[in-house]
């Protein structure tokens, strides 16, 4: 039986290295699995193979958006969080004396509510 590897994923180009990575990882293995049960190199079983190694690569072309969905979210997330951090440091600079006072308030409610 002729061993063929295919790591081609449909949508996956565009996608962060650590996503495509996984990905390709995953699809790797899933058909280095469907080659490792289809060992005997007889005619049904090869077609077998061959509609399992579309389905692996239908599921990875399905699995590219996701991650880079999740890929995209992430990087807006950290954005975001970069951004309160920067604003909250120009507050804290801008009022200083508020900003303890705040804090100190909120410290308090803090340990009110834990007790």
């Amino acid at each position: 039986m002729e061993s063929t590897l295919r790591v081609n994923t449909p949508g996956a180009a565009g996608m962060p290295n650590s996503a495509d990575n996984a990905l390709n990882k995953a699809s790797t293995s899933a058909h280095a699995a469907v080659n490792s049960i289809a060992g005997a190199a007889k005619p049904a079983i090869e077609r077998v193979a061959g509609m399992a190694h579309e389905a692996v690569d239908s599921a990875a072309g399905a699995a590219a958006p996701a991650a880079q969905w999740l890929a995209q979210q992430g990087e807006s997330l950290n954005a975001a969080q970069k951004k309160l951090v920067s604003d909250t440091c120009s507050y804290v600079s801008a009022n200083p004396l508020k900003s303890v006072g705040i804090a100190a308030v909120v410290g308090f409610l803090v340990s009110r509510m834990l007790r």
